[in-house]
């Protein structure tokens, strides 16, 4: 089934390389980024049932664990989490003969794992919709203007000709990761294609509103009191410069059982107020400082993401990391705001 409003993006050639590595090796391992959000293991719970079906010996391992809220997805009982088991994910990394580098532009993002897999003789598939990927692998598909990787596996299984072997399994998946990767398409989500995309998901019996519901009616009460406190007792609004902070320290998230994902899509919640157009929320993590941002309009968070934490991402959505303090981080962020001033104050919604 061909539409022509799905643009062929992809080279053929590309498409062409990738087709005949899948046909000529078995043993194909899929990782991912730490830390894998919807959009992360969406990309690569397709792509595993896909060639699952195809009758390959394919793995999937991620680096660390992730959101209870995305283990509805069939296959996530399959996923080797390296941080339990790494002697077992280095054995499955230095044997596979092709691996699939999903939602990733650099090593590092895949944390102890890298050094694994860049010394791996394999051959290397990077699919990911990131800036600057870094050209190490044998094949790189890298699309920064698209909403999502699993958007980009659509593309990809349905340019070479794969539609009709996506099933009910593989569209849940992609779906999921295009919705979270989008906000519930609310950024980065404006090109027409999306829904073309959509359409054609919809078209293997899925059922979004189900999707929606699995994924943000499937919270905690935990995570609502983290959420009462963070907003009541850590939120800094910089009204004059249309920013806002929101900061949880390790103690913070001990003190309410949070547990991976419960701090999912805190970073949105100040982009409500009236006025705000940059949106940050600074956490400590377990050794190290993470940080999200969102914006609205022009203003581009994944510039500031790079300048001062190390990050990237979008023009509405980025991340970055801090190796010191919650104090300090915040001290810099706010150093951040003050140099940016001129351009927040200008930014429209």
């Amino acid at each position: 089934m061909r539409a022509a409003t799905i643009t062929d993006i992809i080279p053929k050639e590309l498409i062409d390389e990738i087709r005949s590595f899948i046909n000529n090796y078995n043993k194909i391992l899929i990782t991912t980024h730490l830390s894998p959000d919807g959009d992360a293991l969406g990309a690569s719970l397709a792509l595993y049932h896909y060639l699952f079906r195809r009758g390959k010996d394919v793995k999937l391992i991620v680096p660390n664990s992730f959101p209870y809220f995305l283990k509805w997805m069939k296959g996530t009982e399959n996923v080797l989490v390296y941080e339990y088991n790494p002697e077992v994910g280095q054995h499955l990394i230095m044997n596979a003969e092709l691996i699939f580098c999903l939602d990733f532009n650099v090593p590092k993002r895949i944390g102890k794992m890298a050094s694994f897999v860049t010394a791996s003789n394999a051959k290397k598939i990077l699919i990911d919709h990131h800036p600057y990927p870094e050209n190490s692998c044998d094949v790189v598909i890298s699309y920064p203007e698209i909403s999502s990787t699993s958007e980009l596996i659509f593309r990809l299984l349905y340019q070479a000709g794969e539609y009709e072997y996506i099933d009910k399994d593989i569209a849940e998946c992609i779906y999921c990761g295009m919705m979270t990767d989008t906000g519930g398409f609310t950024y980065n989500s404006n090109d027409p294609e999306i829904f073309e995309i959509i359409s054609l998901l919809l078209r293997k019996q899925i059922d979004k509103d189900a999707i929606y519901s699995n994924v943000y009616h499937n919270y905690t009460e935990e995570r609502f009191r983290l959420l009462g406190f963070t907003l009541l007792k850590r939120m800094k609004i910089y009204i004059d410069i249309h920013s806002a902070l929101i900061y949880l320290s390790k103690e913070d998230q001990q003190r309410y059982k949070s547990k991976k994902g419960d701090t999912e899509g805190f970073v949105n919640y100040p982009l409500s107020i009236r006025g705000i157009v940059f949106s940050a929320f600074i956490y400590e993590d377990d050794n190290y400082i993470k940080l999200s941002f969102r914006s609205q309009g022009n203003f581009a968070c994944n510039e500031f993401a790079a300048e001062f934490f190390q990050g990237g991402g979008h023009l509405n959505a980025a991340g970055g990391e801090f190796y010191g303090t919650l104090e300090e981080a915040i001290v810099l962020f706010e150093t951040g705001l003050k140099k940016y001033e001129l351009k927040l104050k200008s930014a429209s919604r």
